[in-house]
């Protein structure tokens, strides 16, 4: 949610804005939250003018009936309780008008970034630069799929039987590798001094309004029925929603926090989910990091984070790209966003595996996070980044790993979490 001063002071900026994230449709909402800003500070404005004469008008009538001036301040009384009623009308009006222009306000994309390019949609985001030499070997790799039933570490049917489409099992070398890659990733984090956390798997409502876009809810969070909570897309959700309301002192930032949770999403849309294997499902595995920060310093820890991700992907041998989202593809309350996509030896292209963006205050002003600064308390930046997601990485590391006999080898980094082992094999 963007500061209201900005639609009073430069719609034309916000105007432009939302041309440039092509939803012109919203173009007449500026307009309408301008009108009823206007009407809600004159409503105000009258509460505050009629409260301050209520009160006079009240001092005065002690004064009168110890002047003995008794009919001139049942009089006064008679104005003080008419004054009464009018400020409970204004009350409620007052009321009524914030909640309609916070409602406006919330579908008001935030205000990118200069360096954002412009286009219409995921179609015209624009590559920065690669990491790694994207390779293919002469032979061929198999579905992702059927590298792992190969070697014993899928079960789709067992997961179709259990919970329907979208699930899997996996077992074995399989199961374990995932949890390395997982294992890593956080004491990679924990390294760059990020403080580990395990947050709660379920959010309530008012947390999930502050976090995110109505649109992004309704396509990605599962709410559990008859209570007010909705199970997480991200830890991001809950993690950033661990501030919310507080004031935080300016000598204990920035907060940089490393999250581990399981991730539930619908995967509702175009897109579909992933009949065989398990690039686009219902449930997943991310280690996940966030960082508040004073306003100044968002930039220079955006790029940082989505650094940290292509350093853990080159360290198992996996080439990257990091890949610049145009306007279209940004979400309302992003300022800024990239994704890093891996190498798929396989269909020789990139895919992705995790993204990274700065929301600027959005976030900290729907759910009031501020820091207490020398002049007065202001709203923080947030940042998220995914270090890892267990799915999308693991068929990144098999196709990357993969050797012509069917076997895997594992990166050097993930050996430790392996016991040691240095390649998965097809057992006989």
């Amino acid at each position: 949610m963007i500061d209201i001063k900005l639609i009073r002071e430069n719609k034309d900026l916000v105007k432009e804005n939302i041309r440039k994230k092509f939803q012109d449709q919203k173009l007449p909402l500026v307009d309408e939250i301008e009108a009823l800003d206007i009407e809600y500070r004159d409503c105000k404005k009258k509460g505050d003018d009629l409260r301050a004469l209520k009160n006079s008008k009240s001092a005065l009538i002690g004064a009168l009936m110890r002047e003995g001036k008794k009919e001139e301040a049942e009089q006064v009384k008679a104005d003080v309780s008419k004054y009464g009623t009018e400020l409970e009308e204004l009350g409620r009006k007052e009321e009524e008008l914030e909640k309609v222009i916070r409602e406006k306000m919330m579908t008001i994309p935030n205000i990118i970034d200069d360096s954002v390019p412009v286009g219409r949609d995921d179609s015209e985001n624009v590559e920065v630069e690669r990491f790694g030499e994207p390779l293919v070997p002469n032979y061929e790799i198999p579905y992702h799929a059927d590298i792992i039933n190969a070697l014993k570490g899928l079960d789709k049917d067992a997961s179709g039987r259990t919970s329907g489409n979208g699930f899997y099992y996996l077992m074995g070398d399989i199961a374990r590798l995932s949890t390395a890659m997982l294992s890593y990733a956080r004491d990679y984090m924990i390294e760059k001094d990020f403080i580990y956390c395990i947050p709660p798997f379920m959010i309530r409502s008012d947390v999930v309004n502050g976090v995110m876009s109505f649109a992004e809810m309704d396509a990605m969070m599962y709410k559990i029925e008859g209570e007010d909570l909705y199970l997480i897309g991200t830890s991001e959700h809950s993690m950033i929603g661990k501030f919310k309301g507080q004031i935080i002192k300016e000598e204990e930032l920035p907060i940089t926090m490393t999250s581990y949770s399981p991730c539930f999403r619908k995967e509702v849309g175009a897109h579909g989910l992933e009949e065989r294997g398990i690039y686009r499902v219902h449930q997943f595995e991310k280690q996940e990091m966030i960082v508040l920060c004073k306003p100044e310093d968002s930039m220079e820890w955006y790029n940082k984070m989505w650094k940290y991700t292509v350093e853990i992907f080159r360290n198992m041998d996996i080439p990257v790209r990091q890949l610049e989202c145009c306007s279209g593809d940004l979400a309302d309350l992003k300022v800024k966003s990239c994704d890093i996509e891996a190498w798929s030896p396989r269909q020789q292209k990139y895919f992705e595996v995790g993204s990274c963006s700065t929301l600027g205050d959005a976030q900290a002003r729907r759910l009031g996070i501020r820091a207490k600064g020398e002049n007065g308390n202001y709203y923080l930046h947030t940042l998220n980044n995914t270090v890892l997601a267990n799915t999308r990485a693991l068929i990144a590391l098999l196709e990357n790993n993969y050797n012509e006999d069917g076997s895997i080898n594992i990166p050097k980094v993930l050996r430790p979490y392996m016991g040691g082992k240095e390649r998965i094999e097809i057992k006989k």
